[in-house]
Order: C-alpha cells, then sequence, then structure tokens
C-alpha cells in the first residue's frame, strides 16, 4: 500500500494543490498581481504532475494492447487533456484566437519540438533511426488536410456566415477522424506499426513480470481509475490556474501567445519525456506515433470541441492563422513531409526541425 502511495506521490501533490487551491481561491486571486502569478506557476506545476500521471497509466494501459492501440491511448490522454483546459480557459478568457493559437502552438511543440530534439539526440546516438515511413505519410497527409479546413479556410469565411462553416468544419473533422480510425485500428494497423527485433526478445520477460507482479485485470482497471482521477484533478487546477493567470497577466506586455503555449506545453511535457526515452531506445515508430498522432489529434478533435463551444455561446472565434503562423505551419509541414518520407531519421532531420522549434519560440517572444 505505502508502495502504491509513493509511486503516485505526483498525483496526490495534485490533488493536494486543488484543495489547497478552492480552499484559497480567493485570497490568491485578491492578493495582487504577483500573488496570482506565482499561485499559477505553481497551479500549472501541480496540473504538469497530473498529466505527468494520466500519461504514465495511459503508457500502462497501452503497454498491454500495443501499437497502434498504445500511442493513440497515450496521444488521446493527453489531447483529452487540452481540450479540458482549453474549454475551461476560453471559459473565463473570450479571446477569439485562444483556441487558435493554442492548436498553433501545439503542432509546433508536437513535430518541431518533440520530433526534432528526439531525432537529434537519437541520431546522435544511434545514427539513422527506422521508421514506418507509412504512418508519417499518413499522419502527414491527415495534418495537413485537417490544418487547411479548419485554419487555413476560415480566413476566407464571410463573417456572417461563420456558423455554417462552423458546422461544417465539425462534421469533416469527424469524418475525417473516423476514416483514421478505422484505418489505424482495421486493415491498415500495420502502417502505424514497427518491429524492433530487440523488442521481440524481451516482450516475453516483460509479460512474465506483469503476471507475476499482478499485473492483470485489475491492474487495468486501477491504471483506468487512476488515470480518471488524474483528469479530473486536472480540470479542477486549470479552473483556478486560468483565473490566476488572468489576474496575474492583466495590465502587463505579455504575447498574446503565451496562454495559448502554457496549455501547449502542460498537455505535452508527459509526451515529451516517453518520445525522448523511446528516440534514445532506438524507437522512432513510437516517436512519429506520438508525435504526429498528437498533433492530428490536436488538430481533428480540439477543432470541434471549440467550434461547437462557440456555436452553443453564439460567440465567433479566429480560427484562420496570421500569415507569421500560416508561413511557420506550411515551412512545418513541408519540412515534415520531406524529412519524414524515407523511413528513417537522423541529427541532421532532427537539427531542421528543432531550429524551426526555436524559430517559433523566438517569434513569440517577439509578439509575432
Amino acid at each position: 500500500m505505502l508502495a502504491a502511495l509513493k509511486d503516485e506521490t505526483l498525483l496526490l501533490v495534485a490533488i493536494g494543490a486543488t484543495v489547497l487551491a478552492y480552499v484559497f481561491e480567493h485570497a490568491l486571486l485578491g492578493g495582487g498581481q504577483t500573488l496570482a502569478l506565482v499561485a499559477a506557476g505553481g497551479l500549472i506545476a501541480a496540473i504538469i504532475c497530473a498529466a505527468m500521471r494520466v500519461a504514465h497509466h495511459a503508457e500502462l494501459l497501452a503497454e498491454k494492447v500495443g501499437d497502434p492501440y498504445g500511442t493513440m491511448i497515450l496521444t488521446l490522454s493527453a489531447v483529452l487533456v487540452e481540450v479540458i483546459i482549453l474549454a475551461i480557459m476560453m471559459s473565463h478568457d473570450h479571446s477569439p484566437t485562444l483556441a487558435r493559437d493554442t492548436i498553433y502552438a501545439a503542432v509546433m511543440l508536437d513535430m518541431n519540438g518533440i520530433i526534432g530534439l528526439a531525432a537529434l539526440l537519437g541520431g546522435l546516438k544511434h545514427g539513422e533511426q527506422p521508421y514506418n515511413d507509412d504512418s508519417s505519410r499518413s499522419y502527414g497527409v491527415m495534418i495537413m488536410t485537417a490544418v487547411s479546413i479548419s485554419m487555413l479556410v476560415p480566413e476566407f469565411i464571410p463573417t456572417a456566415q461563420w456558423h455554417v462553416y462552423s458546422f461544417f468544419t465539425i462534421g469533416a473533422m469527424a469524418l475525417l477522424y473516423a476514416l483514421f480510425l478505422r484505418m489505424q485500428t482495421g486493415p491498415h494497423s500495420y502502417f502505424f506499426s514497427y518491429s524492433y527485433p530487440e523488442k521481440k526478445r524481451k516482450r516475453p520477460a516483460v509479460e512474465g513480470q506483469g503476471e507475476a507482479g499482478g499485473h492483470g485485470e485489475s491492474s487495468s482497471a486501477l491504471s483506468i481509475g487512476l488515470l480518471i482521477v488524474g483528469i479530473v484533478a486536472t480540470g479542477a487546477l486549470a479552473e483556478v490556474m486560468s483565473k490566476s493567470l488572468d489576474t496575474g497577466l492583466e495590465g502587463l506586455a505579455v504575447p498574446a501567445l503565451v496562454p495559448a503555449l502554457v496549455v501547449a506545453v502542460i498537455s505535452a511535457s508527459p509526451e515529451i519525456l516517453t518520445a525522448l526515452r523511446a528516440a534514445m531506445a532506438n524507437r522512432m515508430q513510437s516517436v512519429i506515433n506520438i508525435a504526429l498522432g498528437a498533433s492530428l489529434s490536436t488538430v481533428i478533435l480540439t477543432v470541434p470541441v471549440v467550434e461547437a463551444i462557440a456555436l452553443f455561446n453564439g460567440q465567433p472565434i479566429q480560427m484562420a492563422m496570421t500569415p507569421v503562423q500560416t508561413v511557420m505551419m506550411a515551412v512545418t509541414l513541408i519540412v515534415a513531409a520531406i524529412n519524414l518520407n524515407d523511413g528513417e531519421t537522423n541529427a541532421i532531420e532532427g537539427m531542421t526541425h528543432f531550429v524551426l522549434f526555436g524559430t517559433f519560440i523566438m517569434l513569440t517572444i517577439l509578439g509575432l
């Protein structure tokens, strides 16, 4: 029992922070900007703690079902955390660009930050790292289509007809993702997996350990339960964090993209660690599935949710990207299409994506 509680230290920290946040909410929000910013920083750390445990238990479930179902569980859990935080922040911050900026930041972080750093470090250690190029091409074309429909075309939609196009976007995203899930879990599931000889040799030992350690149905049920607890804690913390962040940033000359970047970093933090571990273990397929799967899920699942919220509230949102965002997104997708087209990554390809990520950070600092 004590060992189990020790394993869940991060989740217990998040739960404790949730209780303290609601007990002292009025004091935190009424104590001035400095206290609000400090509180927001602490709550963001607590949310990351909860998100790490959500990702851990999603990873345990993923190991039981294997690829591609495993990485799908992992990316969906991360996107669920992102959607919850974003929906709560939208309820407090009526900025029409918050959803767009969050999706843009998440794609930059996943495709340039995660793939860039993972391919760079993995390439320096292992040289060329193989993966199934069918997966990268499938992910790439789906991401390009989803981004075009939801974040490029809206630039040309008259304001008076935004609600009509929003209904279309929701339907289009649902159709795209339904087909993609059928491909990923059906006859084309081999697109998203790769055979690792060293993994096959180790698998029986891992399975034996699972049986000895009681990692059966009860373990799966426990992981599901703790995953749900982590998600609930994340939502509760996000409620107070959003208010604290709004209070702390009020009147300050902070780039508009910062709140969106905060959401993207929170949701991607567990994925970053998982992807880096996979890259250093020479399992680039897992990196591709995590990074590109997260990018696709962010666009194709977050867009319908925020569009539905906007329609329900009767408040239009700005989904069309700015010229700078459009250029960065286009360059990212083009570079990814070239780099991830031959079934192998290397340090040079990783560096190109990581430099693009650095460019995104610099543009954010400059307020562009």
